[in-house]
């Protein structure tokens, strides 16, 4: 159901679990942070540990909750951020491993960068279309999905986003689709304006609110 602002409304709204780890990849999740937040969506970060985490930009984030402690029923969706160390070895699988927990239990997640290749070494890509930086990038993984890999900035299938590093706007338009956070016709000018900085976006998301 949306609102007069074009927001749709979610009673109760849980919050969005973003993933942190050291190397993230700063610039992969903020669109989507930042939009979900200032649809009233508290946004938790989610650490190996309680143990601060230090992005690839310099950032020392200290996150909420340790990844052990979080569980499906208490999120609305799972925010995979790239991150060096998803190429780099096995550190980063047990976050791979809560997605597919994630998604077994209903619960959406979504994968940018180097999360794509986590997610195609647990085999969450095996059986869903899907996306990432380049084909031959997850082919390396020896995943056995190659054939559902799409040519797209980003894509949404069984309750999965995924998207390529240099596509976070895309990535933050199908989260924003796939908890219905605004109408179609928001999401869309919402993505005009700040991908393709088309002026005449600027005016539907005043109308709608979203500004």
């Amino acid at each position: 159901m949306s609102d007069s602002t074009g927001t749709t409304t979610h009673e109760p709204r849980r919050p969005v679990y973003l993933a942190v780890y050291d190397t993230l990849a700063d610039w992969e999740p903020g669109h989507a942070t930042a939009q979900l937040a200032r649809a009233g969506y508290e946004i938790r970060t989610v650490g190996p540990t309680r143990e601060p985490v230090t992005t690839v930009g310099g950032l020392r984030i200290q996150p909420d909750l340790a990844l052990d402690d979080v569980r499906p029923a208490d999120a609305s969706l799972l925010i995979l951020p790239g991150a060096d160390l998803w190429d780099a070895g096995d550190e980063l699988a047990p976050f791979a491993r809560k997605a597919r927990e994630f998604l077994d239990a209903g619960v959406p997640v979504a994968a940018i960068c180097g999360a794509t290749a986590g997610a195609a070494r647990e085999g969450l890509l095996d059986g869903r279309d899907h996306t990432s930086a380049v084909s031959f990038y997850l082919a390396a993984t020896g995943y056995g999905g190659g054939e559902r890999y799409v040519e797209a900035d980003a894509v949404t299938d069984g309750g999965l986003v995924t998207a390529g590093p240099t596509e976070p706007v895309a990535f933050a338009r199908e989260i924003l689709r796939l908890l219905h956070v605004y109408d179609d016709e928001a999401v869309d000018a919402w993505y005009r304006l700040f991908h393709d900085s088309d002026p005449t976006a600027y005016a539907v998301l005043e109308k709608a609110g979203v500004l």
